[in-house]
């Protein structure tokens, strides 16, 4: 140990993770200086604002994580912080871009989405610090899993039953609209019921254990053991009927398949899943009229092009303009696509950025993701493998259903790009799941980096001894 209590290896993490967080803020900040080079030929006073508060942010959270979770990995809040500050950078330039629009049609205007942005990072930071100082230990969240499970439902539900005009934007049923202020409520539920499954999968290990039928070297689960899986399958089913949104029930359908699959190592439970799945598309596609236009809209977008499939053709345009290399920050034009600073941040990345840019943005959120299931791996405790799994499962299936809608590799849904869309509950929440995974490692790794375990002699030079010894009691009982 050092001064202070922290000890060698806790302190090279915190160290490494210092170093990472100012490598962000550097590289953010010059990105900002280029985009306004390129979009108004000089620099303005909102742009140290940006970068000054983006770096005063995240150190001001290290040292958080140094004092409440020092042993915690050190890759997780600079990938994070990397991420959420490419998004602030693309935020900006379209600001730039419409102000620019709406200056030539004689409507000056300034947009401060950037702004905002920043002021909602420094929220969503702020609760990342509250969760760590306040969730001492992981293992307390279980005390309250039915709470978490009975509050996630309804936070799922409250928008779809709610009347349209409170709760519909876009055609999706998932928001709550405050006077000035919207809430997405199911960002969060997703990470109650991943509570709620992992405690719940934990407690009842034993019943999803037993063996079932044995069919093609395989040990399918018994009829009983498929309650979860059903409940799972209905509620997603409910959340597309009420809420006309696919992202969400995609995702809560995939999220507790995947934790069935850590929880029992059982390969049956996919291609269960797999087979409730395909049942699940074809009776959407059947019942809801809204899926059926994002299927068709999915197959051929340019049929309806001055319709439902403006904004998808609009960003295969965008992508395909930027090509390998991109047009460059600030050169190109993002803005034609709906929401590009919201759903379609990824297209408008892509544009400016082009493949190379956009694969590096997917290696980040790979990085994020390997690192939470290292430390779902290192985890000692059921829950907290099964928690961290949960959680970083939830950000690679986000993405690749996000990915996928705009790269019409899938049909489109209305999930948000984790930390770079443009939204608060959006990042409240993701950072509320950092700020878990965080905790979660702290206690893996601190494990990890205890005492070792005291070293025992060879059993080849190891001391003999003769002793008496007892018969076994089942011999003495039969009189062998």
């Amino acid at each position: 140990m050092t001064g202070g209590g922290i000890s060698e290896f806790a302190r090279s993490f915190r160290g490494v993770e210092l170093i990472l967080l100012v490598f962000a803020s550097v590289l953010v900040t010059c990105a900002l200086v280029l985009v306004e080079a390129e979009q108004n030929q000089h620099l303005s006073p909102q742009l140290l604002y940006l970068g000054l508060g983006y770096l005063g942010l995240f150190v001001g959270v290290h040292f958080v994580v140094r004092a409440s979770a020092p042993h915690a990995d050190p890759l997780m809040l600079p990938t994070v912080a990397l991420l959420n500050g490419l998004g602030l950078i693309m935020i900006h330039r379209l600001d730039l871009a419409w102000d620019l629009r709406a200056a030539q049609s004689g409507n000056p205007g300034q947009s401060v989405n950037a702004l905002r942005q920043l002021a909602w990072t420094a929220l969503a930071a702020a609760l990342l610090a509250v969760v760590l100082v306040k969730v001492g230990n992981h293992r307390v969240l279980s005390r309250y899993s039915y709470l978490c499970g009975v509050g996630g439902l309804a936070l799922l539900l409250i928008p779809g039953v709610l009347p349209a005009s409170v709760s519909e934007v876009n055609g999706a049923k998932l928001w709550l609209r405050l006077g000035q202020l919207s809430i997405q409520p199911g960002e969060f539920a997703k990470i109650l019921i991943i509570v709620f499954t992992a405690s719940f999968l934990v407690a009842k290990r034993e019943l999803f254990q037993g063996a079932g039928r044995r069919v093609l070297r395989m040990d399918l689960p018994r009829g009983r053991d498929l309650g979860p899986l059903v409940v799972a399958w209905v509620l997603s089913i409910g959340v597309l009927a009420l809420e006309r949104e696919l992202g969400a029930s995609l995702l809560i359908f995939g999220v507790v398949l995947m934790m069935l699959y850590v929880a029992t190592s059982r390969i049956s439970w996919l291609l269960i899943g797999l087979v409730f799945f395909g049942v699940g598309c074809v009776v959407a596609f059947q019942a809801f009229g809204h899926v059926r236009d994002r299927v068709h809209t999915w197959l051929d977008p340019s049929a309806d092009y001055n319709g439902g499939g403006y904004q998808v053709s609009q960003a295969l345009f965008g992508l395909g303009t930027g090509g390998m290399g991109g047009t460059g920050l600030g050169a190109g034009h993002p803005e034609l696509v709906p929401l590009a600073n919201a759903d379609f941040i990824f297209s408008s990345i892509g544009e400016e950025l082009g493949l190379f840019g956009v694969s590096a943005i997917l290696v980040l959120y790979l990085l994020l993701v390997m690192r939470g299931l290292k430390t779902a791996l290192l985890c000692r405790d059921p829950f907290g493998t099964l928690l961290a799994s949960g959680l970083s499962f939830t950000v690679g299936l986000q993405m690749f259903i996000v990915v996928g809608g705009v790269t019409n590799l899938i049909p489109l849904t209305g999930l948000t790009t984790p930390f770079l869309s443009y939204g608060g509950s959006s990042l409240l929440a993701n950072y509320v799941l950092v700020g878990l995974l965080l905790r979660i490692s702290d206690a893996a790794y601190q494990a990890r980096s205890g005492p070792p375990p005291r070293a025992r002699a060879p059993l080849a030079s190891a001391a003999t001894q003769v002793v008496a010894t007892r018969r076994p009691v089942w011999r003495r009982i039969r009189g062998a």
